[in-house]
């Protein structure tokens, strides 16, 4: 009986002891795992553990539901430990301790202005990011919106995430519409430029038919951020020697769109090359109240 009481005993610690690592963890090496907009905590478990932060996601489900955390859950980058212990995954997650630098991208933003910002916040080196966005030819692809990004994470991967959110936000827009007039490409170069012309995003379907117009009537563009991207940088009131400068980009010497988009345009400004208005006009100048008056 005494050897059976023992044994038993012995079970029971090593149980304990098995609970408690569970429990309290081991911390190990630094691991980063995103946890996406929407998971559940089952699923966010499936995925801790799969990253081995935990060693039995369902001892997290348990203690999530448990606790009342599991509703408390919040997405995001996250530098954790494999090993780690449920309390503190259960503490970083409901709280949202995490590395990521919130990024914002403003429409209209050029591939230098997106790698300045970049580089700025830490999120890596301005003339990398520019260097692989201009070998694949990723100017008008990065979309512009929020991000949070994890810290020094790397130029390629930075510029993937804008590309991949481009293709989730806008190639659907290209693809549903009905025998649209141009390619993408096309399609995203006039909507760059009405996006650095546009001040009030409802005027931007009548711009997007003044440049259709203008085109169909042999006329040359004239847009004025056309000549600010070839000169590098955006520029308030252009002199002459602006408007003759030689760039294929300077829509006052040459006929047509430009050879691709001088900045990374939004949703509406899509929207309005791919569903333009109804006018002759053909020209717009600036008002006194922040728009533009349209003219034939």
């Amino acid at each position: 009986p005494l050897k059976k009481l023992l044994a038993g005993l012995a079970a029971l610690a090593t149980a304990a002891a098995a609970l408690g690592l569970l429990w309290f963890g081991y911390p190990g090496e630094p691991v980063e795992v995103a946890v996406p907009p929407g998971l559940s905590a089952s699923q966010t478990a499936s995925l801790l553990e799969a990253h081995g932060v935990l060693r039995l996601g369902i001892v997290f489900r348990a203690a999530a539901k448990l606790s009342g955390m599991d509703r408390k859950l919040k997405p995001g980058s996250y530098r954790l430990r494999r090993g780690m212990s449920v309390g503190a995954v259960l503490k970083a997650l409901s709280e949202g301790i995490n590395t990521d630098v919130k990024v914002v991208i403003p429409e209209g933003f050029s591939a230098r202005q997106i790698a300045e910002r970049l580089e700025v916040l830490g999120i890596c080196k301005g003339a990398e990011f520019l260097r692989y966005v201009e070998a694949n030819r990723l100017e008008g692809y990065l979309f512009p919106t929020t991000y949070h990004f994890t810290p020094a994470c790397g130029a390629e991967k930075a510029a993937r995430r804008l590309q991949a959110e481009f293709q989730r936000q806008i190639f659907p827009l290209y693809a549903a519409a009905v025998q649209p007039r141009h390619t993408l490409h096309q399609v995203l170069t006039l909507a760059s430029i009405i996006q650095r012309e546009a001040v009030l995003p409802e005027e931007m379907p009548m711009i997007a038919a003044v440049y259709y117009n203008r085109m169909r009537l042999r006329m040359r563009l004239e847009a004025d951020p056309t000549v600010q991207y070839a000169l590098g940088y955006w520029k308030k009131g252009l002199t002459l020697k602006d408007l003759q400068n030689p760039s294929p980009y300077n829509t006052y010497n040459h006929f047509g769109l430009p050879p691709g988009p001088i900045c990374n345009p939004g949703v509406e400004s899509v929207q309005a090359v791919l569903n333009p208005a109804r006018t002759e006009a053909i020209f717009f100048v600036a008002d006194s109240k922040g728009g533009h008056v349209f003219s034939t």
